[in-house]
């Protein structure tokens, strides 16, 4: 296994190339007729399954104890399901000099998506910072995601964004919720299961998700969506994403320290609250903007990349800050902020 390891110097998420391998396959050889009915299926069940292990996965019992920790899991959520949108929303004016409004739409949906768990977790850990804080926060942000994020597209994308109606509403129960619930129904008999066989269920998540990516950009492909994006409007899409993510790093860094939270707290805040989750977002696109989600998802799949990258930078030099703990030292004591007089789990 180690001689099968990801050399560090490559600056490329390993997955990053997958999805886009998805892609360029997808661009030779799309799903068409009886084809595109079985992938489109077999996407569908996919999902499904996705969200019926992140119900088994969460934990109620550290769900309820991060609850002490309030005032940061706030924070994160209002970053997460306030500031961004706002910030997506003000790029509208940015079209259609900079963006086309297909891919205006893809960043305001990116805006939408919840934050993140695993990266979160392991940048706040790098940075030695609250890892107990990150990985409740993650995980409520992902949890108040499944229904937040298809009611902010409503309310913001409207029509535009793929047809959102009654049925989509629908969609959205049948294929994010009710597997969610069940897993979180069934987690007392199955979570041991889960636990014991993470790895190989990691595995099926993220195949989940490749077979997402490659039946939204085969529907692409045959819809010809493709014909609306040209290198100067990616070149555009990059730099509004980088200003995007630039000023969230900030907002969240100092905006914590202005309310008052320690160093680690602040890592989780900035860790937590700057970024998006490619795992959710993807499915919630696909059900969201049917033909058109390959253009909806390319600004989270750019912006997914941009944000590891540059929050590894981040968490490297965060570790070396003087007042950084000792690396042998617990790097992540559960503490609450300010105020809160709590411990989390």
């Amino acid at each position: 296994m180690k001689r099968l390891r990801w050399p560090r110097w490559m600056p490329i998420d390993p997955y990053i190339l997958l999805l886009l391998g998805m892609v360029g396959l997808a661009a030779l050889l799309p799903a068409r007729g009886a084809g595109a009915d079985v992938a489109s299926g077999t996407s569908t069940a996919a999902i499904a399954f996705l969200f019926f292990l992140y119900g088994a996965r969460l934990s109620t019992r550290e769900a309820m104890d991060g609850v002490r920790h309030w005032r940061l899991h706030v924070t994160v959520l209002a970053c997460t399901f306030v500031v961004f949108p706002l910030l997506g929303l003000a790029s509208r004016g940015l079209v259609p000099v900079f963006l086309t409004d297909p891919l205006y739409q893809g960043l305001l949906f990116l805006t939408l998506v919840p934050s993140t768990i695993q990266s979160s977790i392991a940048f706040t850990s790098i940075a030695r910072g609250n890892v107990p804080a990150a990985i409740c926060a993650g995980s409520f942000s992902s949890l108040v995601g499944i229904v937040v994020t298809p009611l902010l597209a409503a309310a913001l994308l409207g029509g535009s964004g793929g047809g959102f109606s009654a049925d989509s509403v629908v969609e959205i129960v049948l294929q994010l919720l009710l597997p969610f619930v069940a897993g979180q129904l069934l987690r007392r008999w199955i979570g041991g299961f889960v636990a014991r066989h993470k790895k190989v269920l990691g595995l099926v998540d993220r195949g989940s998700i490749l077979l997402v990516v490659y039946t939204a950009f085969s529907e692409g492909m045959v819809q010809g969506v493709w014909h609306q994006v040209s290198p100067a409007r990616l070149a555009g899409l990059l730099a509004v994403q980088a200003v995007l993510l630039a000023v969230m790093l900030a907002l969240t860094w100092y905006g914590a320290k202005g309310l008052g939270f320690g160093r680690e707290d602040r890592i989780a805040i900035q860790f937590a609250g700057s970024k998006k989750s490619l795992a959710a977002g993807l499915p919630m696109a696909s059900v969201l903007f049917g033909a058109q989600a390959s253009l909806a998802v390319l600004p989270l799949m750019l912006f997914h990349q941009m944000q590891l990258m540059v929050c590894a930078v981040i968490a490297k030099r965060r570790s070396r800050d003087p007042e950084a703990p000792p690396s042998g030292a617990s790097a992540a004591p559960v503490r609450t902020a300010v105020g809160t007089g709590g411990r989390s789990a």
